[in-house]
């Protein structure tokens, strides 16, 4: 419910800005990609192709990370909360983060932040709204007492941040890798 709400606004959102002022065109300039080539499409046959391996690899993938995620942590002795609050989270990221660098250092910040909002309201809203219908559990300690209280705060941060100025700079950036570290430490010390 509240994602499609999330939807329905961003897609109002987008319609009802001027022209050329697309999120498509911003992201297109940050990767370098001129208008003719957008409207350049591939074959139906291959694009489908691309979609299922690509499905196919996450699946697969998805399924080794987290076999590999809860062996690593029956082998060092940390619960499964903390492998997900670091390892997989660290490794579900990992996509996110190049994306986000490449378009920050391009100069399509906008492309880089709603990237990582984009994402973390999708995980919340669609990943964990799945998650719940399909196997629904109690929240472990380690994430209700730690890992929410953290999130909260950091999203505090960042509201706060971005409502200064409406930008982040290179230091408000190095409080919030300063506290991801912090979070990291005390997950693994806590062991």
């Amino acid at each position: 419910m509240l994602l499609t709400g999330y939807l329905g606004y961003a897609y109002w959102a987008e319609r009802t800005q001027p022209p050329g002022a697309s999120a498509l065109h911003e992201k297109a300039e940050a990767l370098e990609i001129s208008d003719t080539h957008l409207h350049d499409i591939q074959p139906l046959w291959r694009s489908i192709l691309v979609l299922l391996v690509g499905i196919i690899l996450i699946v697969t993938g998805g399924r080794w990370l987290v076999e590999g995620a809860v062996d690593l942590a029956r082998l060092v002795g940390m619960s499964e909360a903390v492998i997900g609050l670091t390892v997989i989270a660290i490794g579900t990221s990992l996509p996110e983060l190049v994306t986000s660098v490449v378009a920050a250092y391009k100069g399509a910040s906008a492309v880089a932040l709603g990237n990582v909002l984009g994402s973390n309201i999708f995980n919340l809203l669609l990943i964990g709204g799945v998650t719940a219908v399909i196997a629904p559990g109690t929240i472990p300690g380690e994430i209700s007492n730690f890992g929410l209280p953290v999130l909260i705060a950091a999203s505090v941060l960042l509201l706060i941040f971005a409502a200064t100025g409406r930008k982040i700079t290179r230091w408000e950036g190095a409080i919030l890798l300063i506290v991801y570290l912090v979070m990291l430490v005390y997950n693994i010390a806590a062991v």
